[in-house]
């Protein structure tokens, strides 16, 4: 097949070559429109150059420059949320969005205080999934007053100091979590519920939830205590063949963060399909497989997309007009995945 060229794309963008030439080498201006035209046809029809004319559009425009901090990075689901961090950046046209990844390696508060330090005089802005905890509260508010804002993510933290929230409206989806096990699970029985940390507010407030709609509409059902799982495979399996040695009635199980691949291998070995409500957070290959074969009822899917797309705007409008008087928060409504889901 033959590569395209010049012509190719100034013939696709319905412009001169002349035009085509001027938006590569920057020699002389051209109007925003007419050098997005360019790059979009580039871009479509696999012009060997498409990105260095990105990187010359890119290089007239403001920069913003992002820290981000998330969790677990060979898991599946926090590798998705870089991917949307990083397409979406490429997507902005208003700013040139440079991103710095950090991952946190463990739930301690001080890794997490000291990786959002280390932004200070880094980056514009910083948006983070973590703990809360007094030391990291104390890190936000040092990023604020040195004029960076803070962005939480999933599970809320340094509420009153932090910018804003962008997740989901973690009260109602644990009520939504109880809900669905008391339509689901095959009789009244007992119900098994995993947090990663106690420190996780998320995570909190779906425990909170859960258990205010059992109380007030799950006759017969019974919560047990929250079982702290620290997000990890290994741990949650353990708990999960515990649990169900333990409570022969257990009859649902909700994993409120991470784990879940624990509860899943531990549920496929010890209970047949359709004996109980599973409901775990984030479609990934374990939770797709666990949809298929009937060991898990329902996913919630957390919708990254919207959420960083809302969140790069955000965080530009903050660079440019300043931090809000009063720190907001941005709920976003989950992706509820069945087995139906996946034909």
């Amino acid at each position: 097949m033959k590569r395209p060229t010049i012509s190719d794309v100034a013939r696709t963008a319905g412009v001169s070559v002349a035009t085509v030439d001027r938006v590569m080498s920057g020699r002389m201006k051209v109007r925003e429109e007419t050098a997005r035209k360019v790059q979009e046809a580039a871009d479509a029809i696999g012009y060997h150059g498409a990105n260095a004319i990105r990187q010359r559009i890119m290089t007239d425009l403001p920069e913003l420059r992002l820290g981000v901090v998330l969790q677990k990075p060979r898991h599946a689901f926090y590798q998705e949320f870089q991917r949307e961090f990083e397409e979406q950046a490429r997507q902005v046209t208003t700013r040139n969005v440079r991103l710095d990844f950090r991952y946190a390696q463990s739930t301690r508060p001080q890794e997490l205080a000291e990786i959002l330090r280390s932004f200070k005089g880094r980056v514009h802005a910083v948006a983070s999934t973590g703990i809360d905890h007094h030391e990291v509260t104390s890190a936000v508010l040092e990023l604020r007053n040195a004029g960076i804002p803070t962005f939480s993510l999933l599970s809320d933290f340094a509420q009153g100091v932090r910018e804003s929230y962008f997740g989901l409206n973690n009260l109602r989806v644990g009520r939504t979590a109880g809900w669905l096990i008391s339509k689901i699970a095959p009789r009244p029985g007992k119900i098994g519920i995993f947090i990663g940390a106690h420190r996780y507010h998320g995570h909190e407030l779906r425990e909170t939830g859960l258990r205010s709609f059992i109380r007030e509409y799950g006759r017969g059902f019974e919560l047990l205590e929250a079982q702290i799982n620290l997000e990890t495979r290994d741990l949650t399996y353990d708990a999960t063949c515990e649990l169900l040695s333990r409570h022969p009635d257990l009859v649902g199980l909700y994993v409120a963060g991470g784990g879940m691949e624990g509860a899943i291998a531990a549920f496929e070995e010890c209970r047949e399909p359709d004996s109980h409500a599973l409901i775990v957070n984030e479609l990934t290959p374990e939770s797709y497989s666990g949809l298929q074969n009937g060991v898990v009822s329902i996913v919630f899917g957390t919708p990254l997309r919207q959420i960083v797309t809302d969140l790069l705007a955000l965080a530009g409008s903050t660079y440019d007009n300043g931090m809000a008087d009063t720190p907001g928060q941005k709920f976003f409504a989950p992706r509820i995945y069945t087995p139906e889901s996946l034909s």
